[in-house]
Formats: C-alpha cells, sequence, structure tokens
C-alpha cells in the first residue's frame, strides 16, 4: 500500500475517531473496495481494529479505530527522557520542586500565548488563534463553534502525554493557561480527558454569562 494512502488513512481514524469502510473510501476519494484492502493491510501490520456495530435495523455496521499500536504512530514527544527528568526533579526537589516546574512553564506558555493573542478583538478571534497555538505544538487541534455561542477545542493528539501521566500537574496547568488566554469573560472545562480514558482532549468554551 503506498504510504501516504496508509498515512492519511491512519490521520484520519486518530482525528476523527472510529470510521466505516465507506466514510474512509469517501475520504481517500476511492471505491469501498479499495478502502478496504488499505484497512486490511493496516489490521495485518497490527495498526488498526474494527468492531461491528448494529445501528437501528440491518446489517450492523462495520468500525475501524486505531490500535495502541497505530496510536503509537503518532509520537508523545521525548518522551522517555522527560519521564527521566521528571522523577529527578521530583526525587531530588520532592513535589513541591516539580510544582514549581510546573508553575514556571506555566508562566512561560501563558506568556507566549497572550502575546500572540493580545490582537484578537472578539472569543472567535482567540479560539482560533489558541487553536493554531496548540496544532504546532502538534496537538492536532481543531475548533468548532456551536448554535448556543459556545465553543469546543478538540485536541486529536497528546505529545506530553507519557509526562501527562506521570505528573497530571500539567495537565490542570494546562486548563488554567486557556482559561487566562482566553480572558476572564469566558469559562473553559474539560469535556474529555486521555487520560480518564477518552481518545482525545476536548473543552467547551463559552462567554461566562451563559449560564451553563
Amino acid at each position: 500500500m503506498p504510504q501516504s494512502s496508509q498515512n492519511i488513512i491512519l490521520y484520519q481514524l486518530k482525528s476523527r475517531g472510529p470510521q466505516t469502510t465507506s466514510a474512509i473510501a469517501r475520504r481517500l476519494n476511492i471505491s469501498s473496495v479499495g478502502a478496504r484492502k488499505h484497512l486490511l493491510r493496516l489490521a495485518d501490520q497490527g495498526l488498526v481494529e474494527f468492531e461491528d456495530r448494529r445501528e437501528d435495523v440491518g446489517r450492523p455496521k462495520r468500525y475501524w479505530s486505531l490500535t495502541p499500536h497505530g496510536h503509537a504512530r503518532f509520537p508523545d514527544a521525548h518522551s522517555d527522557l522527560t519521564l527521566d527528568l521528571l522523577r529527578s526533579v521530583r526525587k531530588v526537589f520532592g513535589d513541591g520542586g516539580l510544582d514549581r516546574l510546573i508553575q514556571d512553564r506555566e508562566q512561560d506558555t501563558l506568556a507566549n500565548y497572550e502575546a500572540v493573542m493580545r490582537e484578537c478583538t472578539d472569543l472567535l478571534g482567540r479560539v482560533k488563534k489558541l487553536t493554531q497555538l496548540r496544532r504546532q505544538e502538534g496537538y492536532m487541534a481543531e475548533w468548532k463553534r456551536h448554535s448556543d455561542g459556545s465553543f469546543s477545542l478538540i485536541e486529536n493528539h497528546c505529545p506530553i502525554c507519557a509526562a501527562a501521566s506521570e505528573c497530571q500537574g500539567l495537565c490542570r496547568s494546562e486548563l488554567a493557561i486557556f482559561q487566562k488566554a482566553l480572558g476572564e469573560d469566558v469559562t473553559v472545562a474539560r469535556t474529555d480527558h486521555i487520560l480518564a480514558g477518552a481518545r482525545r482532549c476536548a473543552y467547551r468554551i463559552a462567554p461566562a454569562n451563559d449560564g451553563r
């Protein structure tokens, strides 16, 4: 199978979640037969797997998704070195030292975000800019606008997942960064969390007077 087709299928399953053969075929602009052949080859490599789901009436639909091996094709940036450093900081300086390290990272990241977002005049602009920043950092980020005026920030990949598993203060810090960067006139709530078993991290961003 051409490497480009393989990468496209893996990317689609990573960013969109489980999909049927026909949905994948449409995205690649190929026949369902061709998409099925590609998926079977990926399955032989241990990168994808399927689940048959019964929906309403008729035959079950087959949904394809990434295996853990497939998810590993989207690497956790320098995970081994990061884990070693975090463990060394905790060993030498204790949890207090690790907290100070996270606070310092939070301040630097927030300063960068605020500088880039300074010229944004409304919430839509800030959400777009935050998404762009996160995408540049490897989070495969996207945003959606909802009819009630709220937004979703969706991160389909976490390049620091191993570090966050070792030190969940990083996740709390990122939520705080989003809140401060987007401003006091909005609320930010995490709705999906990879460390809690979700396939992605997602956040609901809404005006502070939203009432939800």
